[in-house]
């Protein structure tokens, strides 16, 4: 009882600081954001056994020219391109190889790619029209959430057959299928009560989060099921690290922007 009273005050406290940047201001969430991103860095390095400096250094540029100065249009479509390329290889990884080699020759590009350019890319979402709209972001966010709280209720409750076992135990065929489920419900209810894009977008969003949210989240237990640990760190009381909190959120949001980008294009 205590545990879960520690992990809601922990969740409640978290999702208010987030909510209130979004709805600050573009720097003030694109700073939080940048926080958010390199303790994230912090934890990453640590479960993958690299201290480079140089990281930290990297990650300050490439915030400051993508997120702050959004310089070139063509750099940005470029570093997504590639960013969802190694994305993409990570979940073949995932899916076929039983030890991502990781931990011997691909730290750097795992780390550029998958952790910081990823969250960058989440600090572009609510600009891609050319105007910050504060309620694009909290929607993807409320679809995350949906998506992870019906997931855990769900498989916890009627999750007989397992996603993945040997990356996550608990994971369950069920509880996938009710996060999906609900995130698209939670589409809908975006969409009506925002006036904002049509509810087909909206629903593809929420089938995006779903489905790439939950494989950011077995990647990253793979990461921590090879470096021998339960969580990435201890920030955040009964949920783990940042990284626990935000890796669903943080591997979705290159397909994300993506599909927003294409969809503009097309427009």
């Amino acid at each position: 009882m205590r545990e879960t009273i520690i992990r809601a005050v922990s969740g409640l406290l978290y999702t208010s600081i987030l909510v209130a940047s979004i709805l600050s201001s573009e720097l003030i969430f694109i700073l939080l954001f940048y926080i958010l991103s390199l303790v994230c860095l912090i934890e990453m390095q640590k479960l993958l056994r690299l201290k480079s400096y140089a990281l930290y250094f990297l990650q300050a540029i490439l915030f400051y020219l993508f997120s702050f100065l959004k310089f070139n249009q063509d750099a940005t479509v470029l570093l997504l391109f590639i960013t969802i390329f190694v994305n993409l290889f990570l979940v073949k990884d995932l899916l076929v190889v039983k030890k991502i080699p990781v931990f011997e020759k691909k730290k750097y590009i795992i780390i550029i790619f998958y952790l910081i350019s990823s969250t960058i890319f989440l600090t572009l979402i609510p600009t891609i029209e050319g105007v910050f709209i504060p309620k694009l972001v909290i929607g993807i966010f409320l679809l995350i959430w949906t998506n992870d709280t019906f997931a855990f209720l769900i498989g916890k409750n009627f999750g007989k057959r397992k996603l993945y076992e040997k990356i996550s135990p608990n994971k369950t065929i069920e509880g996938f299928l009710g996060g999906l489920v609900f995130s698209c419900i939670m589409s809908y209810i975006i969409w009506y009560y925002s006036n904002f894009l049509t509810v087909v977008i909206w629903l593809g969003m929420a089938i995006i989060l779903s489905i790439f949210g939950t494989l950011g989240d077995l990647i990253q237990s793979k990461f921590k099921r090879q470096a021998g640990v339960k969580d990435s760190g201890k920030l955040m009381p009964g949920h783990g690290g940042l990284f626990d909190r935000l890796d669903s959120i943080i591997f979705a949001s290159p397909f994300i922007y993506a599909y927003l980008y294409i969809l503009n294009y097309v427009s």
